[in-house]
């Protein structure tokens, strides 16, 4: 069965020209089928979005494949590799599928009006998740304040589809970070006396971006994996020494995870909560470790001011990870504990429907989400976003590392 759509010649952008004369959609005889397939470019860009009808009676998430043909399908052949959104493991049924094709990376300098796109559905199930990690399905979700009680940072409400990815469970404690900084330490990284921690279980914290990222390249090579930061744009360098704005190769090892994913991981699949938790929009110290103050309405903790289960000894007053109840992901600590940084630059949003954002193209700060033991309820909702200079160390400030499903 196929499905196949005529559209007109499209943007002219730089010397890049695409007429889009179909799509081609492949299914299966049986199980998925690939329906309604649109491609369009993007007025003024070298991205074309692909839009699609996926359907499967028996499968909650479906395996979702793309190849390019240059010829008007006698052969697809393009090395086309640089697709997001609704492509990969972890795709869900449904009707306005998205993916969006980089061009610009895969074909460059190039014309034709034969290109046409073949996608191919199963249901061949996602590998596990790699221990300690969990999958985050894909999907969309609205992102942004829809309580109206935050900064305008925190707006407009708009809609992210944000594709599968696998995401730590816990905070990278203190024993792992040293783990894998010991072993960078001989193989060539500069994360030597980097990383603080109360105690072996707890957070590592008082680490900055530049650490981090650096700390992820680390994760990826000590596994045998392909690293996502470089630092050059052939994606040739490895990011290993010093303090720059990396290139990333998004499908590759470990990395931060992007501000959308981490909303959406942090909301668990319930949409319009304040919090992590679905079944309540208030805070106490029962569920996050938190600085309680009764200056905000949900923050109902009968217990005031730092956790009286940690404020022992000299600061910090993390906690161990894993000390509440996860999300419904099987997340810990997606709100309070310390602050997680995120790979994007920090700057305002911008409305519409999005696929995959990976924040601004240019700033000075990097985002941090979900709050910290010596932070109030105000911000450790959901929605709140904060942004501090990647070379920023501090006692509240942490993180966890995203892997894409199905890389190397």
């Amino acid at each position: 069965m196929t499905n196949e759509v005529k559209i007109n010649p499209v943007n002219r952008h730089l010397t890049l020209v695409f007429a889009l004369w179909g799509c081609l959609a492949s299914v299966w005889a049986a199980g998925p089928t690939v329906s309604n397939v649109r491609s369009g470019q993007r007025p003024g860009s070298q991205l074309v979005d692909i839009d699609y009808d996926l359907g499967d009676p028996d499968s909650a998430t479906l395996t979702v494949s793309v190849t390019v043909s240059e010829n008007g399908g006698v052969s697809y052949t393009v090395p086309a590799t640089s697709f997001t959104g609704a492509v990969g493991s972890g795709v869900a049924p449904g009707r306005g599928k998205r993916m969006t094709w980089n061009a610009g990376a895969d074909y460059p300098n190039k014309f034709t009006a034969n290109v046409r796109f073949r996608i191919t559905a199963s249901d061949d199930p996602i590998p596990p998740a790699p221990s300690g990690m969990a999958l985050i399905p894909s999907g969309r979700f609205q992102m942004g304040d829809s309580f109206g009680e935050g900064s305008f940072f925190e707006l407009p409400i708009h809609e992210v589809f944000v594709s599968a990815f696998y995401m730590d469970k816990y905070e990278v404690t203190k024993v792992v970070w040293d783990a894998v900084k010991d072993w960078g330490g001989a193989n060539g990284y500069d994360l030597g006396g980097r990383g603080e921690g109360k105690a072996a279980n707890h957070p590592v914290q008082a680490v900055s971006w530049y650490d981090v990222v650096k700390w992820c390249n680390a994760r990826s090579q000590k596994e045998g994996r392909v690293p996502a930061y470089y630092t050059d744009v052939a994606l040739t360098q490895v990011y290993k020494t010093g303090q720059l704005a990396p290139y990333v190769k998004w499908n590759a090892g470990y990395r931060l995870p992007t501000e959308a994913e981490w909303e959406k991981a942090a909301r668990g699949g319930a949409s319009g909560r304040r919090f992590p938790w679905s079944d309540a929009d208030t805070i106490t110290h029962s569920r996050a470790n938190i600085f309680s103050s009764p200056l905000w309405n949900y923050d109902v903790s009968p217990t005031r001011e730092f956790h009286p289960t940690y404020a022992v000894g000299n600061n910090p007053y993390t906690s161990p990870v894993g000390s509440f109840a996860p999300n419904g992901y099987g997340l810990y600590d997606m709100a309070g504990n310390v602050f997680e940084w995120c790979s994007d630059l920090y700057g305002g949003y911008s409305g519409g429907i999005q696929t995959d954002p990976r924040g601004p193209g240019s700033g000075s700060y990097r985002v941090i989400r979900g709050g910290g033991w010596r932070n109030p309820a105000v911000d450790c909702r959901s929605a709140v976003r904060y942004g501090n200079l990647p070379e920023g160390r501090n006692d509240h400030y942490g993180f966890r590392s995203v892997l894409p499903p199905g890389q190397p």
